[in-house]
């Protein structure tokens, strides 16, 4: 993959109707990663996240609550903002659609596609699920009526709407999809969208009449644009649409929406008509992830198979969560994830193999060479493995495959170990050459495969360098020599769970 020197990432607008579960975490933990990648890599980056606030949802809730839908999501979205703080996600951007300067955007954005011709008055009768936001064709539902998402009855609505012409776009969605404009990864789903575009697209209501907690259409006071609408733009207030065209032409389309592949429907043919409609280019990429199953089933708020990833990171870490989800699940796929499982990694990935070999190369240098590091070595044939595999997790974080860049850089680590068995330190004067090989190459093997984990396990990485004296992380490739450093012995980076299954 050709290197960026601008990367903007966008996690999906998580729905304020609910606590954040390890669902949304794990799309905002991928995101952070490769956020966290490219600013390792000395890209330009804005990280936009944030909560999707309105729809009748919400107003339910709220009046359920008996307070207004204001207070009821300025409540549920502090939660958010607050479970990503504890999970370490770098965001540098957090959007709320009740915000002042997203309904500007929204107002702009669509009044513009109104006056391109593509919204028009008419009268709608459709099955609508209130869990989803989103109404559906009947071929598309389960037996009885049900939602193929939430599996619950949906209803059937009818009102005045504003429709959006999408199907003027069919044609031009299937050009952008077959020749790579819009990207898709991984690659199997651009198949899923294009076989949804030939099917042909149907115009689709924008707006509603029955519920008033939503952004107001402009030019009709008597509608309000129905949420999603209002959700997908949330990616053009980031960059000030309409509002500043210089930091706006700066960020778009160069950006990478990362989402679930249950709402691929709505950014793989809703969005990019949208933008095309309003005469902007559509998104560059879309980063498509499974979903975290429990057991076989899916995990949502809705469900009762939930693990609470707050609980999760104060028993053990941000860090032991964050690695876990990234290195054992493929991004793209469904991935099945357990307490167990998880505690299971903690101990044999970051206690045994990780903050084991840290601890004893810190006590090996302090013992044999009273804490005075070696230097690294120049690179030779016996030092080639150690960076085949970095290459292999470079490549790998830049082609958003987390799990097999984790897989790298723990390949690093255990080849590291294989070394401190060959060579035996211990056993060897604190003069001899290969002993002071051996220490000075593991040192330096896992400063990089340090800077390969830091998108996934950002604190701990830093661990990691200040007990093996190093200030930074410093360039991804082997770089000999170095200043030498006095080193102390320090707490283990992850003491070891005297059982995983407790």
């Amino acid at each position: 993959m050709a290197r960026m020197s601008r990367f903007y990432i966008t996690t999906p607008i998580f729905y304020v109707n609910g606590d954040p579960h390890l669902g949304t975490a794990y799309a905002a933990i991928n995101a952070d990663a490769f956020a966290r990648w490219h600013r390792l890599l000395g890209d330009e980056v804005l990280f936009l996240t944030g909560t999707d606030e309105h729809g009748l949802k919400i107003q339910q809730s709220a009046d359920e609550h008996g307070i207004s839908p204001q207070a009821w999501v300025d409540q549920t979205a502090s939660r958010f903002m607050s479970a990503w703080q504890e999970l370490a996600i770098s965001f540098d951007d957090f959007i709320r659609t009740t915000q002042d300067r997203h309904h500007r955007t929204v107002q702009k954005f669509l009044t513009a596609i109104y006056e391109n011709g593509y919204i028009e008055k008419g009268y709608y009768i459709g099955l609508y699920c209130v869990a989803c936001e989103a109404y559906y064709e009947e071929s598309e539902l389960l037996d009885g009526n049900r939602c193929p998402i939430h599996e619950r009855p949906v209803s059937e609505m009818s009102e005045e709407n504003y429709f959006f012409k999408l199907s003027a776009f069919t044609e031009k969605l299937i050009e952008l999809y077959e020749s790579g404009k819009i990207k898709v990864a991984p690659e199997f789903r651009v198949n899923e969208v294009l076989g949804f575009l030939r099917q042909g697209l149907k115009d689709i209501s924008i707006t509603r009449t029955s519920i008033s907690w939503g952004v107001q259409v402009p030019w009709d006071e008597q509608h309000v644009f129905y949420v999603w609408y209002d959700a997908l733009i949330n990616y053009l207030t980031a960059i000030s649409y309409g509002d500043d065209e210089a930091r706006f032409a700066k960020w778009w389309p160069a950006v990478h929406h990362l989402l679930g592949k249950d709402i691929i429907r709505f950014h793989a043919v809703w969005w990019p008509a949208m933008c095309l409609a309003a005469g902007i280019d559509p998104p560059s990429q879309l980063l498509v992830s499974g979903w975290l199953l429990v057991d076989g089933a899916k995990m949502s708020k809705s469900s009762e198979n939930q693990i609470d990833p707050l609980s999760v990171v104060r028993e053990l870490s941000a860090d032991a969560l964050r690695y876990y989800l990234l290195a054992s699940t493929s991004f793209g796929s469904d991935g099945d994830v357990s307490l167990d499982r998880l505690r299971a990694s903690y101990n044999a990935d970051l206690a045994n193999d990780l903050g084991n070999l840290v601890s004893r190369t810190v006590a090996l240098i302090v013992q044999k060479l009273g804490g005075m590091t070696p230097p690294t070595p120049v690179r030779d044939e016996r030092i080639n493995p150690l960076i085949d595999i970095l290459l292999e997790g470079v490549a790998a974080w830049n082609e958003f495959r987390p799990n097999a860049a984790l897989g790298a850089a723990m390949g690093m680590v255990r080849f590291s170990n294989s070394l401190l068995e060959e060579y035996e330190p211990w056993r060897r004067p604190a003069e001899d050459a290969g002993s002071i090989w051996c220490l000075g190459t593991i040192r330096e093997a896992l400063r990089l495969a340090a800077a390969l984990l830091s998108p996934a396990i950002p604190n701990a990485s830093s661990g990691v360098l200040s007990r093996l004296g190093w200030q930074e992380l410093g360039p991804l490739e082997w770089s000999a020599g170095g200043e030498v450093r006095e080193l102390v012995r320090a707490q283990p980076l992850f003491p070891r769970l005297a059982k995983e299954g407790r």
